[in-house]
């Protein structure tokens, strides 16, 4: 049985990612600003560190996976905390876990989002992300919207994912994410009943083409396969669970 750590394990796509590994007899490390093995708030370096420790103390012999789930909508104000957790805390616990995901040939699972492609790459909030520079970031995204900082944060998560596979390979750590759909969770309810963006996301879900809103659990099952040795040559791919959205969006790009 393996070893994961994760973030955002307990409400969510998180939690229920947990319950299904706990139930396949593995060891989950749950990471969370209120509930969890280890209690850190990711929107600081301070957190962040925290977590990592927390992470490394309870996990010494290594991570058969790393799962960085923790995420804000975009209702969530300020906007710098959208892209402090969503980016930042991403990246950094991402970096300062990697080489125990290295000692057992892992995977570290990202959650992007199929709102992502929405933000292009060359905006300058994902330009500032990509570039390491938070305090810029945050100043740049103030002065936007948030849906702009949440796919945006979701969009540079996946650049950076990319860019990064071949170093992470030759260390032996597979990098992939998986892009969900709107998906039933507290972080979506706050979105669905907020009245500037509530109608929008309604109208959006109304479209996808399967029918419907996805649950925790079909997002989960996707996540649990791309981290087993099943799926061991999968490697830099963004796998949009979406029940066909971005298909319906997009369907020359891919």
């Amino acid at each position: 049985m393996g070893t994961f750590a994760l973030t955002g394990g307990a409400t969510g796509i998180g939690a229920e990612l947990k319950r299904q590994l706990l139930a396949g007899g593995h060891q989950v490390i749950s990471v969370d600003i209120r509930e969890g093995d280890i209690i850190a708030d990711l929107s600081s370096p301070e957190g962040r560190q925290a977590a990592i420790d927390g992470v490394r103390e309870l996990a010494p012999d290594g991570l058969d996976g790393f799962i960085p789930c923790a995420g804000l909508p975009p209702v969530a104000r300020p906007l710098s905390l959208i892209a402090s957790v969503n980016y930042f805390a991403v990246v950094a616990t991402v970096e300062g876990l990697k080489d125990l995901v290295a000692k057992k040939r892992g995977t570290v699972l990202l959650v992007a989002s199929n709102s992502a492609p929405m933000v292009p790459a060359a905006d300058a909030f994902v330009q500032l992300c990509l570039g390491g520079d938070e305090d810029a970031a945050l100043a740049e995204i103030a002065q936007r919207d948030g849906h702009t900082a949440y796919a945006g944060s979701k969009r540079a998560v996946s650049v950076w994912m990319r860019r990064n596979v071949v170093p992470y390979a030759k260390l032996g750590v597979r990098l992939n994410a998986v892009a969900p759909g709107i998906t039933q969770t507290p972080l979506s309810e706050q979105v669905m009943s907020d009245a500037e963006l509530g109608p929008a996301m309604k109208e959006f879900g109304a479209m996808v083409p399967w029918g419907g809103t996805a649950r925790p659990d079909q997002i989960a099952n996707v996540m649990r396969f791309l981290l087993s040795p099943e799926a061991d040559f999968v490697c830099g791919s963004v796998v949009f669970v979406d029940g066909g959205s971005d298909a319906m969006l997009r369907p020359d790009e891919f």
